[in-house]
């Protein structure tokens, strides 16, 4: 089953990374100042998640692949990791659909 990872960066933000159930990270977060605000990103992937059109399709100054996911105001809250072709990064947004909205949360931020 995929989950939420919570962690602390080395300059104290908290960042929280999706897992999938074979242990890939999916999604990762930019960084927060708070718990409480990287908690509030993790509702807002799992919320959004849902939406299609929430999913920036992108690609590299190297040909690769990557998606961000957007909340409702266009800010991103999430970053794929780099994909080889366009259909390996349409089946990570298809992981992130499927898995988000239940994903458990772990926090692991004081490992």
């Amino acid at each position: 089953m995929a989950s939420f990872i919570i962690s602390k960066r080395k300059n104290g933000e908290w960042q929280f990374a999706l897992k999938a159930g074979n242990g890939q990270t999916i999604l990762m977060s930019e960084g927060y100042k708070s718990i409480a605000a990287c908690q509030s990103g993790i509702a807002s992937v799992k919320l959004n998640a849902l939406d299609d059109h929430r999913f920036e399709r992108k690609s590299s100054s190297n040909g690769k692949h990557y998606f961000n996911l957007k909340a409702a105001n266009g800010q991103v809250i999430g970053t794929s990791e780099m994909y080889e072709s366009f259909d390996a990064m349409e089946k990570g947004i298809l992981s992130v659909h499927t898995n988000a909205p239940a994903a458990e949360v772990h926090d692991e931020s004081d490992k």
